[in-house]
């Protein structure tokens, strides 16, 4: 007797459902062309750090090369605790994961259960859609509106209900370069605190804000504190994003939950890498977000002398750049993109991924500009002088 039954896929709905990167082509451009990179956010500046470099090889040597408690090493969560604003226990409540990919989704697999609504801002950084739909979880979109990329607090209260489980926040942001205010916060906040939801806050880029501008973190403003999960990395602030160093910091009751999804997810990072951040990852010097800053000058200058338009980042590694002044809508984003590759040889990021509905990203493109001056200086001259 023969049984028949329907073909099924042997690939899961929810990794069916997923789009990859938008950024896969640009990424390869930038690989395959003798290109001006100004897209991939891999640092060029600051440098890594010799002594960091060294200590890694040493650890090595001196036997660091097998498995080490899943929580993270001692003296890095110790580093990592001195390096927040807010009084932080190293030992119930930072958790340090491979990288802040992988602790972005142990915060959501931790939080969220399929089903659930995420309130994301739009545009925002594409991976952030990616993982909350591979948890199974619903995102829900608040958009950020042109030329400053704030939120409008009546749609923001509009889009929780009794289905949101967590707001997700990337301040400064990627790619608009906002830095969330106090008062932002505090909006936040209160919504948070009356629909009893939880606020996940990547925080990567929290050494570079500019013009004078703090960093606030979720976890230092009352009503986000006590129900927040704060994402952070290494990879920008201290050039090892090859490394794969990032980290949760949150309340003890969480993290137990963190942990344990971390241990099922990588069981933990890479071992002789942390112990030699450990030793030697002190905080970032004031004199490299100010040295940041003037990149950021030099590139805001340089694209405004193009002819693009944006309002002047306040905080991490990128421009958002409205290209409309010199494409007069006739031309797409990506068609924007790999004409002025092939021109200048200048490669920046289209701005489609960045957005839930890819044609509100049209207009747009995004730079990076934490690179050496000379790189920024090369672009200079090729985009002014062609």
């Amino acid at each position: 007797m023969t049984h028949s039954r329907a073909h099924r896929s042997p690939v899961s709905s929810r990794a069916a459902r997923l789009k990859g990167s938008g950024l896969t082509e640009v990424f390869m451009l930038a690989r395959t062309r003798d290109a001006v990179d100004l897209a991939v956010g891999t640092p060029g500046h600051p440098e890594t750090s010799a002594d960091m470099i060294e200590e890694a090889a040493r650890a090595m040597r001196a036997g660091h090369n097998q498995y080490e408690h899943p929580n993270g090493d001692a003296a890095l969560r110790q580093r990592i605790a001195e390096s927040l604003g807010t009084p932080t226990d190293p030992d119930t409540e930072v958790t340090v994961t491979a990288g802040a990919t992988e602790a972005l989704f142990v915060a959501l697999l931790a939080t969220v259960d399929p089903g659930d609504e995420v309130i994301l801002f739009d545009p925002g950084f594409d991976h952030f859609t990616a993982a909350v739909e591979l948890t199974g979880a619903v995102p829900r979109y608040v958009r950020l509106h042109a030329p400053e990329w704030r939120f409008d607090p009546a749609e923001l209260a509009a889009a929780f209900s009794p289905r949101t489980r967590a707001v997700v926040l990337n301040t400064p942001g990627n790619p608009t370069g906002r830095v969330l205010t106090r008062q932002e916060l505090g909006e936040i906040a209160e919504l948070c605190e009356r629909w009893d939801v939880t606020v996940i806050s990547d925080e990567v880029y929290r050494a570079f804000t500019f013009d004078g501008r703090p960093h606030v973190s979720v976890a230092d403003v009352p009503g986000l504190a006590e129900r927040s999960i704060v994402v952070g990395s290494l990879s920008k602030s201290h050039a090892v994003s090859g490394w794969r160093l990032g980290f949760l910091r949150s309340d003890p009751v969480r993290t137990g939950a963190l942990r344990q999804v971390h241990e099922l997810t990588t069981l933990g990072a890479a071992v002789p890498l942390q112990v030699a951040a450990g030793r030697t990852a002190h905080g970032v010097d004031l004199t490299v977000a100010a040295e940041m800053a003037q990149r950021r000058d030099l590139a805001q200058d340089v694209f405004s002398r193009m002819g693009m338009k944006f309002a002047p980042a306040e905080g991490g590694c990128f421009l958002f750049a409205d290209i409309g002044p010199l494409t007069g809508g006739r031309q797409g984003s990506l068609g924007f993109v790999r004409e002025l590759l092939d021109r200048t040889g200048v490669l920046v990021v289209p701005g489609t991924p960045f957005f839930a509905d890819p044609a509100a990203g049209e207009g747009y493109v995004r730079i990076a500009f934490n690179r050496q001056t000379a790189v920024l200086r090369e672009a200079e001259r090729r985009l002014l002088n062609t």
